[in-house]
């Protein structure tokens, strides 16, 4: 494997002829944001012996030592072992060398396994290598609402890797009706990042659990809202996001009220924009009136492409630190993420005072302007900023092209972004893009 940059220790270590036959660890530090361990060793393991003959030369190899590697994380639990096959191997969160298991890299102490299987009476001189590569965080698209074979859907987990890789997605999530999948099971497809999820599919609502192998003991089924919750707080406590979906989906919204249960997304926006994504919007954007941090998700829900459904319709893209699963899934949490129509559609840019995103929050008195852009717009677009009183239209596009803009908050509250599009000549404005709002704390005071 190519490794950029440098590594980040070397180990040079002498192994004596006593320690034959035993294991021992060589540790090292990981700091926090990195995103991949690479580990490369090298060691004479055979001698080249020229021998002469009847005036012919023979060459011979003898193998006189033979130096085994591992690899332990932070928890002491074994991410893999090579025994002398591999001189190199990497692991991070989306992907791994045969024989390691793909991890989120965590800080704390790592070590490397060295197994002394075969060392010669001078003793070894093995040198060790370790790269560290840091996370680069970035824009990534993806569908969070997709079935497979497994319950509904029609194709299997790598077909929807590799559809997903074509449509220009970098991430998808498997959420199988009642369905629970471990994220080894998953298959691995360069470039695309798959969430092990289920959707908890009941008479009384939808919701996802992403992220966790198993988010709850037992059967999905329950017949009480105290058997709900049970199975809502074990997903919370295992790691697992949750999203409440297509709240007002007739013949399948959440009948359940939203206080009862712990969530940390709400699906606003369910496959095509239609009349119960748009109520919603609605029930979102009066959340936010009341002081509620909620961040927005969407899915297409995808089971099979039809006229108006396809899979990254609509997309979901996130402002994550790495495309490793637990770190898309931190940055919905958090409300890094806008929703747009398609992988191809709208893109946004949005931030406030020295670094805030959509999702965080500052403080008005510090930092009142709003920082707009908005890209890939086509003639008849409607930009326009929401806030808790008002709906203000701060752009029509003329003709196809971007846009950027300062908006200053005229108060404490928040401030998100709508792109509106009429998708076909005579239709109504709909929405084609839908972000996160940031947040404006303080007071205002009156002179």
């Amino acid at each position: 494997m190519q490794l950029p940059g440098k590594a980040g220790y070397i180990f040079e270590e002498h192994i004596p002829p006593e320690k034959q036959g035993t294991y021992f660890t060589i540790p090292f530090t990981v700091e926090e944001h990195v995103e991949l361990i690479y580990i490369s060793y090298t060691y004479e393991r055979y001698r080249m012996d020229d021998d002469e003959q009847l005036g012919l030369i023979f060459h011979s190899r003898e193998e006189v030592n033979i130096i085994d590697i591992g690899l332990i994380g932070p928890d002491g639990e074994q991410v893999g072992a090579s025994g002398s096959d591999k001189s190199e191997f990497f692991v991070s969160e989306t992907d791994a060398t045969p024989g390691y298991k793909p991890c989120r890299i965590v800080p704390g102490t790592w070590q490397i396994l060295v197994g002394a299987y075969k060392v010669e009476p001078d003793g070894v001189e093995v040198s060790y290598r370790v790269g560290l590569i840091y996370k680069q965080p970035g824009w990534l698209k993806g569908d969070l609402h997709a079935h497979t074979l497994a319950s509904d859907g029609v194709h299997t987990a790598e077909e929807l890797a590799w559809k997903a890789k074509r449509s220009g997605l970098n991430f998808v999530a498997i959420t199988d009706h009642n369905q629970m999948i471990s994220a080894v099971a998953l298959p691995r497809v360069e470039g695309v990042t798959l969430i092990p999820g289920m959707e908890w599919t009941h008479y009384q609502g939808h919701a996802n659990f992403l992220g966790v192998d198993k988010p709850f003991d037992g059967c999905f089924a329950t017949n009480t809202l105290e058997e709900a919750l049970s199975r809502f707080e074990s997903a919370r406590q295992r790691g697992a996001l949750i999203t409440i979906n297509h709240p007002f989906e007739e013949g399948c919204g959440f009948a359940y009220d939203l206080n009862t249960l712990p969530f940390d997304c709400l699906e606003i926006w369910n496959g095509p924009m239609r009349e119960s994504n748009l109520k919603a919007l609605g029930l979102w954007q009066n959340l936010l009136v009341s002081g509620k941090k909620v961040p927005i998700c969407g899915g297409s829900d995808y089971h099979r492409d039809t006229p108006f459904i396809f899979l990254g319709g609509p997309t979901t893209c996130v402002y994550a630190q790495s495309a490793g699963a637990s770190d898309i899934l931190d940055a919905l949490r958090n409300g890094h993420a806008y929703l747009v129509f398609a992988p191809n559609g709208p893109t946004l840019e949005m931030s406030a005072g020295d670094d805030a995103v959509m999702g965080d929050t500052v403080h008005w008195t510090e930092a009142k302007e709003l920082w707009l852009t908005v890209n890939n717009l086509l003639a008849g677009d409607v930009v326009r900023v929401v806030t808790a009183t008002d709906a203000q239209v701060v752009w029509k596009a003329p003709t196809n092209g971007d846009f950027e803009m300062e908006y200053i908050m005229p108060a404490p509250g928040f401030a998100r972004v709508e792109v509106l599009r009429a998708f076909l000549p005579g239709l109504p404005l709909l929405p084609a893009l839908l972000s996160n709002p940031i947040y404006f704390e303080g007071e205002k005071t009156v002179d």
